[in-house]
């Protein structure tokens, strides 16, 4: 492997990273003015799959339980998510976004999206469909890592 080439992914993930974080609380905000910016990925996943647990979320997003039970509790203060007993586990809570919550979200995707559009008009199909193949090439290799380290 090619340590120059592992330095360069390094330093671009590093300041996209940086980015990406400088953004969090702009994007959060248009879900609801109260939202931790570390809560939208969660009020996303949760959108992707109605009826998760709370476990599930947790490791889908590299959090601990007690973490994730935290950030749910506010997100259910905030009315965006409501919790029902799971219908095959008396003990767990199925997840699911409240029609506020659904609705909020589904505007802060649009922006969000408006804002990739606009940064991204200069690039071809092709390069875009590249882009997102090795992205999620990334996030599978990166899961994989954490998984082994853990």
């Amino acid at each position: 492997m090619d340590t120059d080439n592992v330095q360069r992914v390094e330093r671009e993930l590093a300041l996209l990273l940086r980015r990406a974080n400088a953004a969090a609380p702009r994007i959060a905000q248009r879900v609801h003015p109260d939202l931790e910016p570390a809560a939208y990925p969660i009020l996303a996943r949760i959108a992707q799959v109605p009826g998760v647990r709370g476990s599930e979320l947790a490791e889908h997003i590299g959090v601990g339980r007690g973490t994730m039970s935290r950030q749910l509790a506010r997100l259910s203060e905030l009315g965006l998510i409501e919790r029902s007993t799971d219908p095959d586990d008396s003990r767990g809570q199925l997840i699911q976004l409240t029609d506020a919550g659904a609705e909020r979200l589904a505007r802060a995707r649009v922006a969000r999206r408006d804002f990739f559009e606009h940064a991204l008009r200069d690039w071809t199909a092709p390069d875009l469909d590249h882009l997102a193949e090795q992205l999620a090439r990334l996030n599978s290799s990166l899961d994989e890592a954490r998984r082994g380290r853990d």
